[in-house]
């Protein structure tokens, strides 16, 4: 598929989009499981068959983006090697060997008239994804949707258009090849901005659901005008808690790997807080370690007291998504503190405690009102293959249908399906 095509009426086209999706997620609600399953495989086989495909492709992304003078976390993003192209095609037979969403029965009940009523999943019907710079997104919510019974219409970012098409003919041919219908997977075949108004409108009332994957900017826009109801991943403002309690060594592995790992994901540590407790014994070698691997600190007074490499930090830095190789540093006086500063600073994504105190780990973890909460791990375990979910689309932080890594489950509603022996109603 190329990267950019011409289109003379964009309105039409967007249209025909949702109409065929429409007419495809009728055919997937359908479809058996061992149906999804077999084209998941054979994307899975498609997609190591076209590597280098998909390599030259993403060469083009990358030129255009050094060009273009991406940041250093946006062009980690963007990048692809065998190594992540392999765990591509091993997500997509992660997700064929998950149990099937579809008719999964999450209860029963009987009334005292008789009637038996079970809660049933069932599909939400024809998504609307947009994404920013990761073409890997590209298979992510493509399986994932085809998994749950959901068409689906993508829109990668215009940074990503040439990886993210390479990618998309693999997924093409594994529907082929189940004779699933090629409109289950669609992605929007422009780099026009117009594009994505259209889908945020609903295209006539086919698209259920709208999924935004990127930056604030990117998901203000989709809160701000989509018509349709809005899942939305907000940034990874996230924070680790070193409590008085935490083993030393421990804290130290945990926190470089939370912050360090990959520093470009939304569950990086971007918040070190720190009992000034065991402040003085515990930071010198955390920041030492974290400084040998090229990481900015910013602390406040009493942080930069103990590190002389520290630079003061702001009040943005508390409230900013660094997605670099910077960590903000806060010395607190106990666990009310630092669930003062996370309550006031945190995006609701991921934040972790490192403690040997289980019921101060008990309290942390009933008392953050964050999607996911984390004790003596890293935070960059917020994701949904890490959960067991195959993929994920996106860490959902808000309130409603789905928090945290929305895999397959995440992506399905519910019908009740009411049995009776003849009941009528009384007057």
């Amino acid at each position: 598929m190329s990267a950019h095509i011409a289109i003379e009426n964009l309105e039409n086209y967007m249209a025909g989009l949702g109409e065929k999706a429409v007419q495809a997620a009728n055919i997937l609600r359908l479809a058996s499981p061992a149906q999804k399953e077999a084209a998941l495989r054979a994307m899975a086989q498609a997609v190591r068959a076209s590597a280098g495909e998909i390599i030259a492709a993403n060469d083009k992304d990358m030129a255009a983006g050094t060009a273009k003078g991406l940041t250093g976390a946006m062009m980690d993003r963007l990048k692809l090697d065998s190594g992540r192209i392999e765990a591509i095609a091993s997500g997509l037979e992660a997700i064929a060997a998950l149990p099937d969403p579809v008719g999964l029965e999450e209860k029963r009940w009987t009334r005292p008239n008789g009637l038996t009523i079970a809660k049933v999943r069932v599909p939400i019907g024809v998504l609307g994804i947009i994404y920013e710079s990761r073409p890997n997104v590209t298979a992510d919510a493509g399986a994932l949707c085809l998994k749950s019974g959901n068409a689906c219409i993508l829109r990668g970012g215009s940074e990503s258009a040439h990886s993210s098409g390479a990618i998309y003919t693999a997924l093409q041919a594994g529907l082929r090849a189940a004779d699933l219908p090629e409109h289950a997977i669609q992605m929007i075949g422009t780099t026009d901005r117009a594009a994505v108004g259209h889908l945020l409108s609903g295209l006539s009332g086919c698209v259920s659901l709208i999924i935004p994957r990127g930056g604030k900017s990117l998901i203000a826009r989709v809160q701000q005008d989509a018509r349709v109801p809005v899942l939305a991943h907000l940034e990874g403002l996230c924070h680790t808690y070193v409590h008085k309690d935490a083993n030393p060594d421990m804290a130290r592995e945990i926190v470089v790997n939370a912050k360090m790992r990959r520093t470009g994901v939304c569950g990086a540590t971007e918040t070190l807080i720190m009992d000034e407790a065991i402040a003085a014994s515990c930071l010198p070698a955390i920041a030492k370690e974290l400084t040998e691997l090229g990481c900015e600190l910013r602390g406040d007074e009493a942080a930069c007291a103990l590190i002389s490499n520290m630079n003061a930090a702001t009040e943005d830095d508390w409230a900013t998504e660094y997605l670099d190789a910077i960590i903000s540093v806060k010395i607190v006086s106990g666990m009310d503190d630092a669930l003062a500063h996370i309550a006031r600073y945190s995006s609701a994504h991921t934040d972790a405690i490192i403690t040997d105190n289980d019921a101060a780990a008990a309290r942390f973890l009933a008392d953050i009102d964050s999607a996911i909460c984390v004790h003596n791990a890293s935070t960059q375990y917020a994701d949904g293959g890490e959960f067991g979910f195959g993929a994920e689309i996106g860490i959902a932080t808000g309130r409603l249908h789905a928090r945290g890594p929305v895999g397959a489950e995440q992506l399905t509603t519910y019908k009740y399906a009411v049995h009776g022996t003849g009941q009528t109603r009384p007057k």
